[in-house]
């Protein structure tokens, strides 16, 4: 799934999440948040080496129920899923948490 440029505020339920398949990160942020727009260029570089990575940006704040099942509270934080599953999740990294970050999660075996 190619990079999207806004967070979106229509997003996936938790249960059409938890029946994704395949890997998907889940970005949450906001489109004014500094660190959000100061990370996004090295997201989209990550993302176009890994195409086989899906991504959602998901637009998060008081009121989303979505972050809060994930237990967001800094934005941007990057949940790892593997059909489903929680693999890993990232919060405020820097530029090279964020590539560790998708390097380790493309280790992770799929079933």
């Amino acid at each position: 799934m190619p990079f999207d440029y806004e967070y979106r505020e229509v997003v996936p339920t938790r249960q059409e999440i938890d029946q994704s398949q395949g890997r998907l990160v889940i970005e949450f942020g906001q489109n004014w948040c500094e660190h959000c727009q100061n990370l996004s260029p090295t997201i989209q570089a990550l993302l176009t080496e890994y195409p086989e990575i899906d991504h959602i940006r998901v637009a998060d704040g008081r009121g989303k129920r979505l972050g809060r099942t994930f237990r967001v509270k800094l934005w941007p934080t990057f949940v790892f899923l593997l059909d489903g599953e929680l693999v890993a999740q990232l919060v405020r990294p820097t530029e090279e948490q964020a590539k560790q970050g998708f390097v380790d999660y493309l280790e992770e075996p799929i079933d």
